[in-house]
């Protein structure tokens, strides 16, 4: 935890932005990114926009004693949740999925990837899923643990009803009760022990992540050919067959293909939905529906993430955890050509360079993968995805 006195200076800068040029706060060079939220890193942020980051850092303060007390009187929690955690992944049940909802439903997107990309490598790890709906026992495998955050205040019956369902039918529940918002303190306090014990547990190192890099370097030479040539390079797919990995939804035949891949699934995978594509609310609307149509029809879990922004969160375990996802890229032919300043090509080639980069690193560790083009009306032609499955399911609700 930073010392008392710099957080103070936050907390008179943030109340009096206007009497300061400016401040520089040195972050502790082995705090790796996912791993600094209370650090100068998430602090300084949480202090220009009015949290009272004390009382943020006393929850963690609070965590942080519990854990070194060990006595036989309070069991150290940090530690018992990451070696549970862990174990449950060892015998299968390596899909952890959090159900957040209300003031603190993006808690579980800082969740996805601090357990993501310190899990994922070595072909093991643990799948972090985030943003779902809760359904009926009946949609899930035995491949499951669920945490569910309740806020006081917040409380919702009927979502405690169907988490309480789910642990009758023999699914582990975990249930985390915060009075206020400055909880949020403790349990990030409380989620980077327990994510680097169940590392431990894995025999993995929770503080490295090799394959985010792998990416990077794909795209750069991607990127670096298509400025040379003027457009991108035909991908490589390690042999597979580009007219069964590039599928184009406003193709009459584009259906029978995405059959033919999902038919590829077995049990205890997963399926990892990737937009490369403008967000907004129809957007996010659209492929959550999707991912519950698929969870639902398939039983299989089920993510959705932006891209490239999952690139450093569930990209790590896409590569480096175990081979048993199937990945579906969306991507759109863009109507834009906004130039990078000082750079050589556009925002638009670099988004389709480091789509075409995470494709190639995911058939270059044998990973099963197609990518859908939804065309220069994305919104529109991603119903044309969503009407596969009408009539298996109905959209989550």
């Amino acid at each position: 935890l930073v010392s008392r006195y710099p957080v103070r200076m936050l907390k008179y800068c943030a109340l009096s932005p206007a009497r300061h040029d400016g401040m520089i706060f040195f972050n502790f060079e082995d705090i790796g990114g996912r791993y600094s939220a209370l650090s100068y890193f998430g602090i300084v942020p949480a202090a220009l926009i009015g949290a009272d980051i004390e009382k943020l850092l006393d929850r963690a303060e609070r965590m942080a004693q519990a854990n070194q007390r060990g006595d036989t009187k309070a069991v150290n929690p940090s530690i018992e949740l990451g070696a549970t955690i862990g174990e449950l992944a060892a015998q299968g049940r390596d899909k952890l999925t959090f159900l957040t909802s209300g003031p603190i439903e993006s808690f579980g997107l800082w969740l996805e990837q601090l357990v993501a990309e310190s899990t994922g490598k070595e072909g093991r790890g643990i799948l972090p899923v985030a943003g779902e709906t809760i359904g009926e026992p009946g949609v899930y495998s035995k491949d499951r643990i669920f945490v569910y955050f309740e806020l006081k205040g917040e409380e919702n019956k009927e979502s405690l009803t169907k988490v309480k369902a789910l642990a009758d039918a023999g699914h582990p529940v975990v249930i985390v009760r915060l009075k206020d918002k400055y909880d949020l303190g403790q349990e990030m306090m409380r989620w980077e022990i327990a994510t680097a014990t169940a590392g431990a547990v894995l025999n993995i190192n929770p503080f490295d992540q090799p394959n985010v890099q792998e990416s990077k370097d794909i795209t750069k030479r991607i990127l670096q050919a298509a400025i040379k040539e003027g457009a991108l390079p035909q991908p490589d797919f390690e042999g597979a067959n580009s007219d069964e990995v590039l599928l184009d939804a406003t193709d009459s035949h584009f259906e029978d293909g995405l059959m033919k891949f999902l038919s590829k699934i077995k049990e205890g995978d997963y399926i990892a939905i990737q937009g490369y594509l403008p967000e907004s609310e129809n957007m996010n609307k659209a492929l959550h529906e999707l991912q519950h149509r698929l969870r639902d029809s398939l039983k299989a879990a089920t993510t959705v993430g932006y891209g490239p922004r999952f690139l450093h969160s569930t990209g790590q375990y896409h590569k480096g955890g175990p081979n048993t996802g199937l990945f579906i890229q969306l991507g759109r032919e863009s109507k834009e050509n906004l130039a990078v300043p000082g750079k050589d090509y556009s925002f638009d080639l670099l988004i389709s360079a480091q789509a075409q980069g995470d494709l190639e690193a995911l058939f270059k560790h044998k990973r099963r993968a197609i990518r859908i083009t939804l065309g220069t009306d994305p919104e529109n032609n991603l119903n044309r995805v969503l009407d596969v499955f009408a009539g298996t399911v109905q959209p989550q609700t």
